[in-house]
């Protein structure tokens, strides 16, 4: 386990974690949802008494692998949430049989995940942070938000599965650092959502719960348009 992140009480985990299945499930009944753990924890039996339909139906999949534990706790979350990606694209068959997925970090969910999926372009999209919007300070691309993001399998493979081995170092970087990073430096244009995606569920890193307040998601959506509409920053945007 990532000792970086505020929520470590393997039940606190556990009841988010089936909080957000049960709200995967209730915004799709259909939704094929792959689940895999970094800690060596299977959730097979827990998933089938409280999911019996799903497991039936073989709509969730359980991976489950132990992360490098010395690389984790020297470079943090990122390191293990790159080395869990590349575990579920090599061992998923859920995965092996699409072209492309959604990311959504375990315990989160999207309340708008269909209006963020009707913007698919076949490549990569995901959320960016932009601090100094609303201040007197110059706009500046700060981070990618790596909570949730859809991509095509071998984009992914090409620009971002390898990351996680780029972060910490001198400049102490981030997993959303060096996403950001590649982005710019690839050109790779079209990859931040028009949408805001409705992100809710516990940030595990944080322990914060999303609730999703009305005032904060206007706030976040009316930054959104207006970085959208600068022409420094609109390039990355999916606008067509």
């Amino acid at each position: 386990m990532d000792q970086s992140v505020a929520l470590t009480d393997t039940g606190e985990r556990i009841r988010f974690t089936l909080e957000s299945i049960r709200q995967w499930l209730h915004i799709s009944s259909e939704i094929k949802l792959v689940i895999c753990d970094g800690s060596g924890f299977d959730f097979t039996e827990i998933l089938t008494k409280e999911f019996p339909q799903a497991m039936h139906a073989q709509q969730i999949e359980c991976l489950f692998f132990m992360n490098d534990q010395a690389m984790v706790a020297k470079y943090g979350r990122g390191y293990g949430e790159g080395e869990i990606m590349n575990y579920a694209l090599t061992n998923s068959q859920k995965l092996r049989q699409v072209d492309w997925f959604c990311k959504c970090t375990g315990k989160l969910w999207v309340d708008n995940f269909f209006d963020c999926l009707a913007e698919w372009n076949g490549r990569f999209l995901c959320q960016a942070h932009f601090a100094g919007v609303f201040s007197l300070k110059k706009t500046s691309f700060e981070y990618v938000d790596t909570r949730f993001y859809i991509a095509n399998k071998e984009h992914y493979e090409k620009y971002f599965s390898q990351l996680h081995l780029q972060v910490g170092g001198h400049f102490h970087c981030s997993i959303e650092d060096v996403f950001k990073k590649t982005i710019i430096e690839n050109n790779l244009t079209c990859s931040l959502f028009k949408t805001f995606p409705l992100v809710r569920g516990v940030g595990g890193a944080s322990g914060k719960y999303y609730k999703g307040n009305f005032i904060r998601r206007n706030k976040d959506r009316l930054r959104l348009k207006l970085v959208q509409n600068d022409s420094r920053f609109s390039r990355w945007f999916n606008l067509g």
